[in-house]
């Protein structure tokens, strides 16, 4: 009787225990479907029928010699003397070069732009005096700046610098300024409902909203620095892709023209792709929200 009775007891003790609860299931990503894939296959292979028409039409027309080889010469040719000028190293000390300068001018021009468009963005008074002075000095191309400033600093590496800076201080400070100025009012009412102070109100509501058109003008600035670079390059330059155009025109050598027109190319989206995939990353935040 006792030995049934204290096996009852066990029995009953066992089952108060807390039971072990089973582990969750191992999250499994979602298999990818056909169907979203689909819009980015087909905008990738509605990018290159252009391109290969360009091409082929090239190939033709310097096959049946519609216009002299010494003027466009074959798409083999160029890829010929793109591998010439890569074996030599002409053609990598040529764009560290390039890509140097615009390191030096971007930054440079980056940081003034970002103080200036915030200045103007958060302060009323600094706008009303800069502002004006500011859009009319916009409004002079970079090149336009170009004989002033070959009198001034001469042709070495301070003129490139500076044209790239300027280039790329002025999509920047234009976006930043435009950004700050529109932060809704309303995210501005509720910071205030929830106590923010100035700094807090400034780190945690105004610059995450103006965050988006701010990296935009830093990638019209870097476009934009990059363009003023082969220009400076094409007009005052001894060494940098530029000066390699003008160096296969002097030559009248075409083909290699050619080559460094497809590295200029190449690096330029290059450098925006890079710039948007960390865009991407970074505003990864708005897509989880949603």
């Amino acid at each position: 009787m006792s030995t049934t009775i204290s096996t009852v007891a066990l029995g009953d003790d066992i089952a108060a225990l807390p039971r072990a609860r089973p582990a969750p299931p191992a999250r499994r990503r979602p298999p990818l479907k056909l169907a979203a894939l689909w819009p980015r296959v087909r905008g990738w292979l509605l990018a290159w029928p252009v391109p290969l028409a360009v091409l082929a039409l090239w190939q033709l027309a310097a096959s049946y010699q519609w216009i002299p080889a010494q003027i466009l010469p074959a798409p083999l040719t160029v890829a010929a003397t793109f591998v010439d000028l890569f074996n030599t190293g002409e053609l990598q000390s040529n764009t560290l070069i390039s890509l140097q300068r615009v390191l030096f001018g971007f930054l440079t021009g980056a940081v003034l732009g970002l103080a200036l468009g915030v200045a103007m963005g958060l302060s009323p008074l600094v706008k009303d005096y800069l502002y004006p002075t500011f859009k009319a000095f916009a409004q002079v191309p970079s090149l336009g700046w170009l004989p002033l400033l070959m009198m001034v600093v001469g042709i070495d590496e301070a003129l490139k610098i500076i044209l790239i800076a300027k280039s790329t201080f002025v999509p920047i400070t234009l976006n930043t300024y435009k950004g700050l100025q529109g932060v809704p009012s309303s995210y501005i009412e509720v910071a205030k409902v929830y106590g923010f102070n100035r700094w807090q109100m400034l780190r945690r509501v105004v610059l995450p909203a103006a965050f988006p058109p701010i990296w935009n003008g830093v990638r019209y600035g870097l476009t934009h620095s990059w363009l003023a670079l082969v220009g400076v390059e094409l007009l005052a330059s001894s060494e940098g892709l530029g000066f390699l155009i003008v160096y296969g025109r002097q030559l009248y050598q075409l083909d290699v023209v050619l080559a460094a027109v497809v590295v200029v190319g190449a690096v330029g989206y290059a450098l925006d792709k890079i710039l948007a995939l960390i865009e991407a990353r970074l505003l990864r935040w708005r897509r989880d929200a949603f």
